[in-house]
């Protein structure tokens, strides 16, 4: 295949006469957002310019009350003036306290280092929620009745009159739930957010959402209806399917704000006045699905003038304040709509429809038939060996949608409060001929913004990409979840752990993780041990807190610290350092005198690969030393809260934890390290920690990296890692001087690997290697996932070696392209869209005296890019010398490769490749070997 270069000048010396510009203006991770509560917002921008080696030199931001104040440039709130600074991410809001509700409108216009300046930027805005409690007129309603709450009830709706009176100027309906809510205003539904308040740590945060009703509104009556669901708050939640673990009432806050033109304002709240019934949702759950019988609507029940004589009352229910929070992450929402594939009929009889892909969300059901008919649909994952329906690995989730018609022509249905993971839907009762048409697929997941591509010559490779990006959209709904199918969908620790920085690459997830670590916070023991899950669902277990393993709980470290490095987010480390303090002083004082942590309960390498004669007394994670884990854990997670402490200023605490950190670094050579460089229990896993936590002695990591990929050969050219090895496994041989292993690791396509998952028809991650094994066959049902995205961490070792992009400082200000070659590649082409803009890699062996580097480098950032195989003489930037090409600062021949240190632009280097680099693209990997392993 032919590289598609990725654009810009051909030539070193071409220049564009384009004006600077200044766009994508975000407010915290956000674009306009309404209803934060960030006190100091910070305020990021990017520059615009064909011209390379682009640099910002200073900045004015202001900011005012109206757009027009803004466009005049008067009455404002805040004028930064000319800052000779080239920040232009989170710069922090300098101007006055800010009020509650205001709108606040701003632009940017900025400097750069060939003396222009730009325009003022199109103006952004955010606008400021309710700031305490106090500002909450509204009361917490529920409806008068008694349920039977072990079990799930019909959806409770909830409505109310009021009058507009006078032209209104603006609205806004502030409103959270006990349970999910879904709101309407005069028959159309308010905002496009799904599972709204959100899943958070309910008893410590509660989060509530602000919309903009203005245009909902209209003269006269209106009509506010709410229906309530069960979703995480009171339905079933993990595998035990308890109800009830926050609470058993359903309850609604809601206060809606009305300002006239003539500067009244009017105040519509939750109050005992509201009425409430039941209608058509007679059961909704987030794990059993929905039944809905149509011929229960409630025609115009939102809208005014909707008689609800019949509806019974409500009642105060007592429920705190001082918990609300207003959102900071993205929220959940339909993303996209996928047709079928195929309609099958399997030999068990069932009518199935083939989504073609692994999805999360639901399907949207046309249909026409008698009244009272009822369609079920029945979701799965996969087909069994023979073709049939396959749920056993659901456990006691059910899945299941139902529908009851009610016979008034074509009647289309959606379900409410319940997501299904699947790809394959069972159809019965539909009344005539199923047809593609009457299905489609609606995907949903958080609504993070998509940040990053990645394809290459091998297209087992590209759909492994895109099996870790579905992986990513099925399990990133409101939390992290572990899978989003079966009796559990909880926020595992652990597999947000090891997939952050791969997730970072895929999505911008600054504002979903914030959101999410405020909770590890908050469900954190007094004693500082972090959930196994969170939102925390887990019962203790005889007594002991569900928390404190090594490598889950570490996410209160190690996602801080990514973060800051990906995004340059200082203040997610100052607002989570309790916690990660907190972290790494239970790990102390768990750990004794000896720093070695021999003590408690750890999940291990977590489903590590073990022969299957040895399947069944074999612990998931036994393969590799719950006290060599847990102590190599240790000493990571101290030496990041050091450097954290550093770089917020805590310069007594970096110092002493750089100190505890090398204590920890001592003890562990001792107990588990050979002076010849063995690693205790010698696994891989346990050689790939070492290496990469930085625990061995510089002398000692070549020979770790020796043994690390002799091992790899024991065992034909396969990995045997878990949950916690192979995350850095790639990274560990790369780093070690063992590329080609590497390489031959990612394109192995037997068992266990990562292509072999391809090669099975995958179309996400799977929770083990062999979900589906060689024969066909499944894994234990008990716990079975194939939409697991632990294992597409790997993506991080795509985006870093095999395509090079990477960061040197935070926050990709100063940028790194050092590609890697090898493995039988031909080509690979890689996008990563930064907080300062796209940043892009993509290199082509064309024939072998030909090798061509194409790298874009966003405005106001500088890179290091490194030629691999290449002689300074022999380098051209476009039909030009590098040296003298524009843009470059400079070039210079370091060992085998040429660096060349640029300033913005896209750059196409073409050269003349070593033999060595040549060998290692054109050398196919040792791949596809029979699997006769043994420990």
């Amino acid at each position: 295949m032919v590289l598609l270069f990725l654009g810009g000048a051909k030539e070193g010396a071409a220049q564009s006469n384009q004006a600077l510009q200044v766009a994508s203006l975000r407010t915290e991770y956000l674009v306009n957002p309404i209803g934060i509560e960030v006190r100091q917002p910070r305020l990021s921008w990017q520059l615009q310019s064909d011209r390379r080696d682009v640099r910002q030199v200073a900045y004015q931001i202001q900011v005012a009350t109206s757009r027009e104040a803004l466009a005049r440039g008067r009455d404002l709130v805040w004028d930064s003036g000319r800052v000779e600074s080239d920040q232009s991410v989170f710069v922090p809001y300098g101007g006055p306290a800010l009020q509650r509700r205001q709108r606040y409108y701003w632009r940017v216009r900025v400097w750069d280092n060939h003396g222009r300046s730009s325009a003022w930027s199109e103006p952004a805005f955010w606008e400021m929620g309710l700031l305490s409690p106090d500002e909450w007129r509204a009361q917490w309603i529920t409806y008068n009745w008694e349920e039977d709450t072990s079990q799930p009830q019909p959806a409770p709706m909830l409505r109310r009159t009021f009058r507009v009176e006078g032209r209104v100027r603006r609205a806004r309906l502030y409103i959270t739930s006990l349970g999910l809510y879904e709101a309407h205003l005069n028959g159309r539904r308010v905002g496009d957010q799904l599972f709204t308040p959100g899943w958070t740590s309910y008893h410590h945060r509660l989060q509530y959402q602000t919309y903009d009703v203005t245009d909902l509104l209209r003269p006269g009556e209106n009509a506010l209806g709410v229906i309530l669901g069960d979703g995480w708050y009171r339905g079933y939640l993990t595998w035990s399917v308890r109800r009830n673990v926050y609470g058993d009432r359903l309850a609604l806050l809601a206060q809606l704000e009305i300002t006239y033109e003539d500067g009244r304002t009017q105040v519509v709240t939750s109050d005992p006045d509201w009425k409430a019934t039941t209608g058509p949702i007679r059961m909704s759950d987030i794990y059993m699905g929905e039944i809905y019988d149509a011929r229960l609507e409630k025609e115009g029940w939102t809208e005014p003038g909707y008689d609800d004589s019949d509806w019974r009352g409500v009642r105060v229910l007592e429920h705190p304040k001082d918990i609300l929070i207003a959102p900071i992450g993205p929220p959940v929402r339909r993303i996209q709509e996928i047709r079928p594939v195929a309609i099958l009929y399997t030999p068990a009889g069932d009518t199935v429809v083939d989504m073609g892909q692994n999805m999360v969300g639901w399907v949207r059901l046309r249909v026409r038939g008698p009244a009272g008919t009822v369609v079920t649909l029945r979701h799965a994952e996969v087909l069994d060996k023979h073709g049939n329906f396959y749920t056993e690995n659901l456990r006691r989730a059910r899945q299941t949608d139902q529908y009851i018609l009610k016979g008034e022509g074509e009647e289309v249905f959606e379900p409410h409060f319940t997501f299904h993971g699947f790809r394959y839907v069972a159809v019965s009762g539909y009344p005539g001929e199923l047809t593609p048409e009457a299905i489609t697929g609606i995907v949903i997941h958080s609504a993070f913004e998509p940040t990053g591509t990645w394809v290459s010559s091998d297209s087992l490779l590209n759909r492994l990409q895109l099996n870790i990006q579905w992986g990513m959209k099925g399990n990133f709904l409101d939390v992290p979840t572990d899978c989003p199918q079966r009796d559990e969908r909880l926020g595992w620790t652990g597999d947000a752990q090891v997939f952050a920085r791969t997730a970072m690459f895929n999505g911008l997830v600054g504002g979903f993780f914030t959101k999410w670590l405020g909770d590890v916070a908050a469900d954190q023991s007094p004693e500082g041990a972090v959930p196994h899950v969170v939102p925390n669902v887990l019962p203790s277990f005889a007594g002991r807190f569900p928390g404190g393993a090594t490598g889950w709980a570490d996410a209160a470290v190690v996602i801080p610290w990514t973060m800051y490095q990906v995004y340059g987010d200082r203040r997610i480390l100052e607002v989570q350092y309790p916690s990660m303090k907190a972290w790494v002083e239970y790990m102390r004082r768990e750990a004794g005198d000896d720093l070695i942590w021999d003590t408690g309960f750890h999940f291990g390498d977590w489903l590590a690969f073990v022969p299957e004669e040895n399947v069944r007394r074999a612990y998931p994670g036994a393969t590799t030393g719950r006290d060599f884990l847990a102590t190599a854990y240790f000493a990571y997670s101290t030496r990041l809260l050091a450097q954290a402490a550093e770089v917020i200023g805590k310069t007594d605490e970096a110092r002493h934890y750089r100190q505890l950190y090398e204590a920890i670094r001592e003890a562990f050579n001792r107990e588990f390290v050979t002076p010849n460089g063995r690693v205790a229990q010698a696994t891989q896993t346990a050689y790939t920690l070492a290496i990469q936590f930085d625990l061995l002695p510089e002398h000692l990591r070549a020979e770790a990296g020796r043994r690390l990929a002799e091992d790899v050969r024991a065992h034909n050219m396969h990995l045997t890692t878990g949950f916690l090895g192979t995350p850095q496994l790639l990274h560990a041989l790369s780093n070690t001087g063992q590329l080609d292993v590497a390489y031959t690791l990612l394109r192995q396509t037997t068992y266990p690997s990562w292509l072999y998952q391809v090669k099975m028809g995958a179309t996400t991650m799977w929770e083990r290697w062999d979900s589906i094994k060689p024969d066909s066959t499944f894994q234990d049902p008990s716990m079975n996932s194939f939409n697991h995205y632990a294992y597409g961490s790997v993506g991080d070792w795509m985006y870093r070696v095999v395509a090079g992009i990477d960061t040197e400082t935070p926050g990709y200000q100063r940028l790194r392209i050092a590609p890697q070659p090898g493995g039988g590649l031909k080509w690979v082409q890689a996008r990563y869209h930064s907080l300062y803009g796209e940043v892009a890699s993509s290199w082509e062996l064309v024939d072998p005296q030909t090798f061509v580097l194409e790298v874009t480098i966003p405005p106001n950032t500088t890179a290091t890019v490194r030629l691999p195989g290449a002689q300074l003489a022999s380098v051209q930037e476009g039909r030009q010398p590098v040296q003298s090409a524009a843009g470059v600062h400079r070039a210079y021949q370091d060992g085998a490769d040429v660096v060349v240190e640029v300033g913005s632009g896209t750059y196409r280097f073409t050269y003349s490749p070593s033999a060595e680099l040549v060998r290692r693209i054109q050398t196919q990997p040792e791949v596809g070997q029979p699997v006769t392993m043994s420990f």
